[in-house]
């Protein structure tokens, strides 16, 4: 057999070997060759390896298979961000296998290459979301939507994966429509995320029955978000899902329908209107409001409170080029101060306290906030109160305060804290804590059957603190809630242990945090709080039972996940120099 014949047979052999995905024919095939052949240093390369990359099995036209790293390049329980055909894709080991999502996360977009993987979940640096690394899925809030997943192959030591040609960034989850003669019907009250992602995991799981949401509002679900972070944004660009999605999947919006009292036992709800609907389980997640200020003078026009998209609209065009007074430093106050600080041609800001946040944060994450703002021109009032509001014509001109300070004032703005929507439940035999929030379980049911409550509105058992009840107005903890809700409504037994994660922004600074830090006693900080970087553990007893950051990513996602783990993080652990427990890059 001449050489030339010999090395064509071998080339077509090894092309049939790399379609039948199979190394061990390939060295079956090679041993009887000669040595001199079978060890010549880039046989396998010049002959196998290109085969490899090019015939992967059967490829769509629309796919690319690419080499993107060799196998000895990750190890386990690391990642790696590569691009194939503008597509981001995030490639994980773990525990020796090879797995390959979208690197973009489906809520913001943040890079999950900067995010906390543990085993085979890669949580968002910016918000929490989480993911699986083999499936895509999305197994923890906010956003709505999967990661797509890829092939991954690994032949010669080099690894491969096949992606779309197209540039790809969200996967929706395959969901059902409503299926004909199912005579049963779930009715959420309210249009938030908990609605939304109760709507959505009906449908996810086969749900064939009417679904149907009803909004004060007169907007479709929107991402209220951004209502204190960009007041100026457009409807179509922070809606949740837009109209034709939910048609498409049978889920019915009613807006500006006002529920004004719910009957457990005749299963019915009846409207402003007058009319009625009669429901088979039934979601209360009607979020809570604005509390209005209690003055004198609060009740005149330019007196404001956001509450939705008009709301927030109405503040921005009242507030260019006017003198605006904001009441409250809470994280809504201070993300609205922050956004008019240079659109308005005035922002005064009054506060209870000495610095902004500091229950919550601390002082000194209060007084970096301050200092932020202060440069921008925001002048703060603290310690002190509104007495009373003077106008003309029904519209505030001056705010007095409790110290006697006298504020000029064209539009006012109350951040004072909210109250729970649950007034339209007075005589009803649903159960209410004395907030006034609804109160469920874990598997988030009230105390009467087939009826349950998500969101901002209830009063809920937080694993994370041994089932210690508690009202939190997180957006990730209100879409948790309406998922676990919906699987319990299909009696598919869930329980509620999310991580509460919650984030501000204050002129292009992000704060994270992450956990539950009511009545911590002390603050340790890892980095500069002047410099605006830093980690802060707030402490209670022997464990540090929260954490927020700044500029200190992926600190706190890493947090969110030790916590959701089960692991307790320890005084001493905060305290160390070495942060290598953490494992952060």
């Amino acid at each position: 057999m001449s050489a030339v014949f010999l090395r064509e047979a071998v080339i077509l052999s090894i092309q049939w070997c790399v379609v039948q995905s199979s190394s061990t024919q390939l060295t079956k095939l090679l041993s009887p060759l000669s040595a001199p052949l079978r060890h010549r240093r880039n046989f396998c390369t010049h002959l196998y390896t290109p085969l490899c990359k090019t015939n992967m099995g059967p490829t769509s036209s629309r796919e690319v298979t690419q080499l993107v790293c060799q196998e000895s390049d990750l190890q386990d329980g690391q990642m790696k961000e590569v691009e194939i055909e503008q597509n981001k894709i995030l490639l994980v080991r773990n525990e020796g296998k090879f797995s390959a999502v979208s690197g973009l996360c489906t809520h913001y977009g943040a890079p999950l290459i900067k995010g906390a993987l543990v085993g085979n979940r890669v949580r968002c640096p910016w918000h929490g979301a989480c993911f699986n690394t083999t499936t895509g899925d999305i197994e923890e809030f906010p956003g709505l939507d999967c990661l797509h997943s890829y092939k991954v192959k690994v032949d010669c030591g080099k690894v491969y994966v096949t992606a779309s040609k197209q540039k790809t960034t969200k996967r929706v989850k395959e969901m059902s429509s409503r299926e004909p003669g199912v005579c049963h019907t779930v009715l959420l009250i309210g249009g938030g995320p908990a609605s939304l992602q109760c709507a959505e995991t009906l449908r996810q799981n086969k749900y064939g029955g009417r679904i149907i949401m009803v909004i004060k509002d007169e907007k479709l679900p929107i991402d209220k978000t951004k209502l204190s972070k960009a007041m100026n944004i457009e409807i179509e660009k922070i809606l949740l899902r837009p109209s034709d999605f939910l048609q498409k999947h049978d889920i019915e919006v009613w807006t500006e329908k006002d529920v004004v009292s719910v009957n457990t036992e005749g299963k019915v709800v009846t409207f402003s209107d007058g009319t009625t609907q009669p429901y088979d389980q039934l979601l209360v997640s009607t979020g809570a409001r604005a509390r209005a200020l209690q003055v004198p003078g609060a009740e005149m026009e330019n007196v404001k409170l956001l509450e939705s998209y008009k709301d927030a609209a109405g503040i921005y065009q009242m507030s260019v080029g006017n003198k605006v007074v904001i009441v409250g430093t809470s994280f809504i106050g201070m993300e609205v101060a922050a956004y008019l600080s240079d659109k308005a041609a005035s922002v005064a800001v009054v506060g209870k306290s000495e610095f902004p946040y500091q229950l919550s944060l601390g002082p000194d994450i209060g007084k970096m906030t301050m200092k932020m703002l202060e440069e921008k021109n925001v002048k703060f009032y603290m310690n002190s109160g509104v007495a009373e509001m003077r106008g003309e014509n029904g519209r505030v001109k001056e705010v007095v305060l409790q110290n006697g300070d006298v504020l000029q004032a064209d539009v006012v703005i109350s951040g004072i804290g909210v109250i729970p929507n649950s007034d339209f439940l007075k005589g009803s035999a649903v159960e209410v804590d004395s907030r006034n929030a609804v109160v469920v379980d874990k598997f988030m049911r009230t105390n009467i059957p087939d009826v349950f409550a998500a969101g901002d509105v209830v009063s809920f058992p937080l694993a994370l603190r041994e089932d210690k009840m508690v009202q939190i107005g997180h957006w990730q903890l209100a879409q948790a809630h309406g998922r676990v809700a919906a699987l319990n409504m299909l009696k598919k037994q869930t329980e509620i242990n999310s991580v509460p994660y919650f984030w501000t922004v204050l002129l292009g600074k992000s704060i994270r945090y992450t956990g539950y830090g009511e009545g911590y006693t002390d603050i340790v900080f890892k980095g500069n709080v002047e410099e605006m970087k830093f980690l802060a553990f707030y402490i209670k007893g022997d464990e540090a039972v929260a954490a927020a950051s700044l500029n200190f990513d992926p600190a706190v996602s890493k947090v969110a996940e030790l916590m959701a783990s089960g692991q307790k993080i320890t005084k001493s652990q905060a305290e160390s120099q070495d942060l290598g427990w953490l494992q952060l890059p």
